[in-house]
């Protein structure tokens, strides 16, 4: 190896972040081929790189025998003996076969596989750092499109936005800024495919930890959410501290922190309330910003009814149902909405049902006593003057 070898190796170990002992390996092992291509060998060879000085050496190991059957593989214990008279059949003897013009060659040949190994290498660094980024946020440049996808430069290794992870409505430019989730990294020949998402509502979850101090300590928490990219998002929070509004903190002084939170998902709305355990009081939160008057429970089926003044129910529903879709969605319960008046419409039909009914059963009371008092009557009182009996 020439003198320019070891500076090479410890520039390509500090800019690349890929150890000498794994460039050391790579090269052995490329040398180890390279020998037994070019010198038409198949003896249990090995290459022995100098990590001090780069200098190379290539290595033979005989089995010793009293009976040589494969040169290549054995060595007779004779001639084992006239190396090191300490030799005993079984051991092995190794011997140095470095060719004297092995150097130029084994250089040339295993330059290309030395160059594949760092790139393999490469590939490796790259896929374990961003294993440990699944269900985390990136930062990358738009690059460029491939079909549908989107291609994000992140730095090192570049990240793909599929056509059904992206926001609906959002445009996508060559050089802006984007923020991802990350959903999956596969290892492929190729090196690491990072799947990434815009719609994720983990993406929502982790810019408010990003944006909130008091998420990200754990003194709030995020409950629940549920998201239509792009459209509208509710977050349930809940605080571990009395002292601490957790809906103040999300929103921030002045709306600061959400209003961040809004411009980079393209001015998707964020409605924030905060969770309790108590469903009745969730669910009439989660219909946030509508006013509820009323919430009745049905665990059997996990139902709720919500009464809402008349003119909240079109708020309560929102636009094309989403506001109520959006809530049973996010506290996990089927929600219908009734308005007030139409509530207490029902209350006064049952009510009325039930006083016919009651009215009914008088009737026919009364008509059984009656009927049983004129049966005593004639009972009492027979033609003949006797008394008659059953």
């Amino acid at each position: 190896m020439n003198q320019d070898f070891m500076p090479a190796l410890e520039a390509i170990e500090k800019e690349k972040g890929i150890k000498k002992d794994t460039l050391f390996e790579a090269i052995e092992a490329a040398l180890i081929s390279a020998y037994k291509r070019n010198f038409s060998s198949s003896h249990n060879v090995k290459v022995n790189i100098d990590r001090e000085t780069g200098e190379m050496r290539v290595y033979s190991y005989l089995n010793v025998v009293d009976k040589v059957t494969n040169p290549h593989h054995e060595i007779h214990i004779d001639e084992a003996r006239k190396k090191d008279p300490l030799y005993k059949l079984g051991d092995v003897v190794e011997l140095e076969v470095t060719p004297k013009n092995f150097g130029r060659i084994a250089a040339q040949t295993a330059k290309q596989v030395v160059i594949q190994r760092i790139r393999e290498a490469e590939r490796d660094l790259i896929y374990e750092e961003y294993i440990d980024r699944e269900e985390d946020i990136v930062t990358g440049l738009i690059q460029r499109f491939e079909q549908k996808n989107v291609i994000i430069n992140l730095g090192k290794t570049e990240a793909i936005l599929a056509p059904s992870e992206q926001m609906p409505g959002e445009t996508y430019k060559q050089g802006d800024r984007l923020k991802a989730y990350v959903l999956e990294v596969k290892k492929t020949t190729k090196g690491p495919q990072i799947l990434v998402s815009r719609t994720h509502p983990g993406l929502l979850k982790r810019l408010f930890e990003l944006e909130v101090p008091e998420i990200y300590n754990g003194d709030v928490e995020i409950k629940a959410i549920a998201r239509e990219p792009g459209n509208r998002s509710k977050v349930a929070v809940f605080s571990r501290h009395k002292d601490v509004d957790p809906v103040g903190a999300c929103v921030g002084p002045k709306g600061n922190r959400v209003q961040s939170i809004v411009g980079e998902l393209k001015g998707e709305k964020i409605d924030i309330m905060e969770w309790d355990e108590d469903p009745e009081i969730f669910v009439a939160r989660a219909l946030s910003p509508a006013k509820v008057l009323k919430v009745e429970i049905f665990p059997d089926n996990k139902s709720a009814l919500v009464v809402v003044p008349d003119y909240q129910l079109s708020l309560s529903i929102g636009k094309e149902g989403q506001n109520v879709r959006l809530a049973a969605k996010l506290s996990g319960w089927k929600i219908d909405i009734i308005s007030e008046s139409r509530y207490n419409e029902k209350i006064e039909e049952e009510k009325s049902e039930e006083g016919e009914n009651l009215n009914t059963d008088t009737e026919d009371i009364l008509f059984n006593d009656a009927v049983e008092e004129e049966y005593e009557e004639t009972a009492q009182e027979p033609e003949d003057g006797n008394i008659v009996s059953e």
